[in-house]
Parts: structure tokens; C-alpha cells; sequence
């Protein structure tokens, strides 16, 4: 089935009014012995959960009635037991009654609810009928381990799970491409029960940092990275910290960033610390996309994909989805900032080359002790660009409209020269490049790779070149201090590093977003910190 385009509607509160509670964080303990889950207990509070949910079948050897006694008495906050078998996706493999057996005792030992899995929910509500303490809750739960199914099986199984007497829905499905939250966003919107909806896998992870957006009951955030209950999930310090999870609300606008791979990103630590310095309703995650046509037409809502980073592999493909797109990104071929507008149009940019420009700008002016004026210091320059691809059209069109001269040495002669006719320059190769010095104080502009980890020792021009430049930057960030920069501050150049080009398209892309100028220092301090 196709995915239902998700629209404005879909993001209304539902009627039947379970979005008055706030989503709960739920982290599971899976320690294998009593001890060990009383000590991760301890740490769960400490970080902030406000569940436990007590994994049974990790235990390695369980004594129901003195262990559960333990555990549910000891607990620092309200429990949740499940006891998962192995045919839904568990560690137990006993005997079924034992099992059953072992979840009506939590619940009359002071558990505040119990998982039962669908195919035997019928029976074991039955079988306490007129039993349940007042504040005790039964989670009816169902796991997909291959797939979302469509909006309308989702719906019936939420019927089938409220036909037992459930308390509580949880779906669990697993994402084969991201769009596949959307069905679950609609099922927790409209859902007549609570409801737990989690798409699992990294393609997921977006249903459960959104689940407050949603109405979702509650989420699931890990203790630690390496004790994950279910494929593709957060820790609880992640959801709290990273993505602000207590910020989240229906009303909340949701930016990210598109990319495949792009887990790596440190795009949403700078984002959303940003986002939460001057109150903005507003979150920034991490969009793992296979399909950029399917991602926009799927999430269409306004507060939906409000603006999204774009990265590898996807910077030229979504040029095709936009309405509008800035002349100077058109020019360059690929965008890596998208902003939907108030009226659902989508308008990009490409904030790279404004990040570099305006870098080499201050370094010039740094040079001359220019102050900022109407014209740029690079007017009337010559601009040696190395390499033609990306970046590289980035810099040379950049450049060329602040008025400089440009010459590009690429490697292949022939994509240096069609790169230089576009912007009314120069091509060379780069051998020629090295013996180029037909002026003094000209700019460099390195964007080959040439030099970037883990080949640190290379450069792309020779020291001797260096001398007839008056300043150099290298787009390389990893290592910060390439040699090309060394040797050219040793010459006496004035240099620009490849994380102020990624600092400053970062600002740039914050005010498009959000039409505020960016925390320039808070996101220096946490590039810092972190890159």
C-alpha cells in the first residue's frame, strides 16, 4: 500500500483526549540477575526515566515470588513487568502457564502494569476479571520483526488488541524505509485507547523520539547504548539531553536532517541546543532517507519537515522535489538546506558556499584590517580553486559573484574547464597549478581531499607555492590543521579552517529555519566540544 500523505489533519488532537498525559519514558532493565537490575534501576532514576520496565526473561535464574517481591518493592519508580517469550521475540522459552502465572503475581505484588502479548491477551484478562487493582494497567502488545503493514491492518489490529480488554495498545513494527512512521503517527493520533506505537530499525527512530508529538503513551529509552531491548533504540540520556524529549508536543515543529548514511551527523546536538537557548518550539533529528520524492510527499505537513539539512547522497535528487530553489544553488547543482514555507511550497539553498565565502571574506579582511563595507574584499581578486566537484562549484561560483577572478585546477582538465567557462574563468590541471603565480596575494581554496584523514601527510600544493598567496583555506575539517594549512602559515599566509565553513553554513541554514540570527558562540563552543 502507499503511504498515506501525512497532512495538517492528521496531527489534530485525537477526540477521545489521551494527549492531556505526557508521554512517558520507559527504560528497560535487562540486567540477568536481581542485583544487577536494582543497580540499573538506580541509574534510570538518576537520569531521569519514569518507568521500568523489568524484563523477566533476562533473568538467568528467576524465583517468581522472592524476586518479583524484590523488584516491584524495591523500585525506585512505577513498573512495568513483561515476561517476553521467545516466539514474540523474548528470551524465555518455559512453560506457558508459569509464565502467566509469574505476570499475575506482579500484578498483586504492586506492579503498575504487565505486557501480555496478543495471542494470549484474551485469556489472561479473562483469567483476572474482577481481580485488577485500580491503578493497575494490562499493555496488550503486538511485534512485527519484518515489516509496517498498511494504515488499515494497523487499524485492525489495534481493534483486535482492544477486543481483549486491553488497557493499553502496543504496536511494535519494524521500518523498511522512514516513511513507514507515518501510519504509526495516525494510529496513535486516532487511536480510541492509549496507545505505545514504535517503528523499530534506524529507519524508526523517529517514532520514538516523536511519540510526545503524537499521543504516543509512552517510549522506550536504553540505559546504555550496548543494552538495547529492540532494534534502533535511543538511550534515555539521548532522548532527554539530545532531542529535549520533555520539549516535545503536538505542536512541536520537526527540522532534520537527511542523509544516508547520517547517524554520524552532529547536524542535531548544535540544533537542538540551539533551538532550546532561545525557547523555540522545535526539534532536529536524524532523517535516515532512502527516497527523497517518497519523504516529502509522505510527511507534507507544515510542521512536518519544517526544514531539513541535506547530505550525501542526496544533495542534487532533491533538487527534483522543490518548488523553488535559490540562483545561486541552482547554479552550483546541489542544495543542502531546505525550508518549507507557510504554505506547504518547499524553497531551497545551498548555504556551503555562503559558509566558505563569507570565512575567506574575514581572512582577507583580516589581512587588509578592511572593515565590512558594501563591496567584498574579494572583488577584483584572483581565486585559485582546487578541485571541481561540490565544493569545489561552491567556492568557484561563490567567488566569481563576489566579484573575483577565478581559476580552477581539477585534477581531470576537462571538468576543470567546464566548471571555469560557467563562472567566466580559468582551468588548469593540478601540475599546472603549482608553477600558476602570475600575481602576488592571491587566494587559495582547497576542496580535493587531498590531505584528510587518514592520509594526514599529503598536500595538494607545494610549499613553494605557497609564497604568492596571501590566503589559504582548506574545506578538509578532519584533521582541523591539514598540512596545506600548516606550510601555508609558515609562509606567512593568512589561513581559514574547514570547520568555519561548517560552522558558518551552519548559522546560515539556523536562519533560514527559523528567521533568527544563530547563537554564533553557543555554536562554536559546542563544535568545540565535540567535533
Amino acid at each position: 500500500m502507499a503511504s498515506v500523505p501525512f497532512t495538517i489533519s492528521d496531527l489534530q488532537t485525537s477526540g477521545s483526549g489521551f494527549r492531556s498525559s505526557p508521554t512517558l519514558l520507559c527504560t528497560p532493565l535487562m540486567g540477568t540477575t536481581v542485583d544487577l537490575m536494582l543497580i540499573e534501576m538506580g541509574k534510570a532514576k538518576e537520569i531521569g526515566a519514569d518507568l521500568l520496565e523489568i524484563r523477566l526473561d533476562c533473568l538467568r535464574a528467576f524465583n517468581p515470588r522472592q524476586d518479583l517481591d524484590i523488584l516491584i518493592k524495591q523500585s525506585p519508580l512505577p513498573t512495568l513487568v513483561t515476561y517476553r517469550p521467545v516466539w514474540e521475540g523474548g528470551q524465555y522459552e518455559g512453560d506457558e502457564n508459569k509464565r502467566q502465572d509469574a505476570l499475575r503475581l506482579a500484578m498483586q505484588l504492586g506492579a503498575n502494569y504487565v505486557d501480555v502479548e496478543l495471542e494470549v491477551a484474551h485469556d489472561f484478562n479473562n483469567s483476572i476479571q474482577g481481580k485488577k487493582p485500580d491503578s493497575f494497567k494490562v499493555i496488550v502488545s503486538s511485534h512485527n520483526f519484518h515489516n509496517t503493514p498498511s494504515a488499515e491492518a494497523i487499524g485492525n489490529l489495534v481493534a483486535r488488541i482492544q477486543a481483549t480488554g486491553a488497557d493499553i495498545a502496543k504496536i511494535a513494527t519494524t521500518a523498511l524505509d522512514i516513511t513507514d512512521c507515518a501510519r504509526i503517527f495516525q494510529i496513535t493520533v486516532h487511536s480510541e485507547i492509549p496507545t505505545i506505537g514504535i517503528v523499530m530499525g534506524e529507519r524508526g527512530l523517529i517514532s520514538r523520539i516523536l511519540s510526545p508529538k503524537f499521543g504516543g503513551y509512552l517510549t522506550y529509552g536504553a540505559l546504555e547504548a550496548g543494552a538495547i531491548s529492540a532494534p534502533g533504540q535511543p538511550t534515555a540520556k539521548d532522548l532527554l539531553e539530545l532531542y529535549n524529549f520533555r520539549l516535545i508536543r503536538p505542536d512541536t515543529k520537526v527540522y532534520g536532517i537527511i542523509g544516508k548514511p547520517v547517524g554520524h551527523s552532529k547536524s542535531p546536538l548544535l540544533f537542538n541546543a540551539a533551538f532550546k537557548s532561545v525557547g523555540l518550539n522545535a526539534v532536529y533529528l536524524h532523517f535516515l532517507v532512502d527516497d527523497v520524492e517518497k519523504f516529502f510527499k509522505t510527511y507534507s505537513a507544515v510542521d512536518f519537515a519544517s526544514g531539513c539539512s541535506c547530505t550525501i547522497p542526496h544533495k542534487e535528487a532533491a533538487l527534483k522535489c522543490m518548488d523553488e530553489i535559490d540562483p545561486i544553488a541552482k547554479k552550483i547543482g546541489a542544495i543542502n538546506n531546505i525550508v518549507r514555507r507557510p504554505d506547504g511550497t518547499l524553497t531551497a539553498f545551498n548555504t556551503d558556499y555562503i559558509g566558505a565565502i563569507t570565512a575567506i571574506e574575514d581572512g582577507v579582511r583580516e589581512l587588509n584590517g578592511a572593515t565590512p563595507s558594501a563591496v567584498s574584499p574579494l572583488a577584483g581578486k584572483l581565486f585559485v580553486v582546487l578541485g571541481a566537484g561540490g565544493a569545489g562549484k561552491s567556492l568557484a561560483y561563490g567567488a566569481a559573484q563576489k566579484g573575483a577572478r577565478v581559476v580552477v585546477a581539477n585534477r581531470t582538465f576537462e571538468r576543470a574547464k567546464e566548471l571555469a567557462e560557467k563562472v567566466g574563468g580559468k582551468a588548469l590541471t593540478l601540475e599546472e597549478v603549482q608553477d600558476f603565480h602570475p600575481e602576488e596575494g592571491m587566494i587559495l581554496a582547497n576542496t580535493t581531499s587531498v590531505g584528510m584523514k587518514p592520509k594526514i601527510d599529503e598536500t595538494p600544493l607545494a610549499q613553494h607555492a605557497l609564497k604568492h598567496y596571501s590566503v589559504v583555506f582548506d574545506a578538509i575539517y578532519t584533521p582541523k590543521d591539514t598540512r596545506l594549512l600548516k606550510e601555508a602559515r609558515e609562509t606567512g599566509a593568512v589561513i581559514v579552517y574547514g570547520t568555519e565553513m561548517l560552522i558558518r553554513q551552519g548559522f546560515e541554514q539556523y536562519k533560514n529555519f527559523t528567521g533568527l540570527p544563530a547563537p554564533e558562540e553557543l555554536f562554536r563552543q559546542l563544535m568545540e566540544k565535540h567535533a
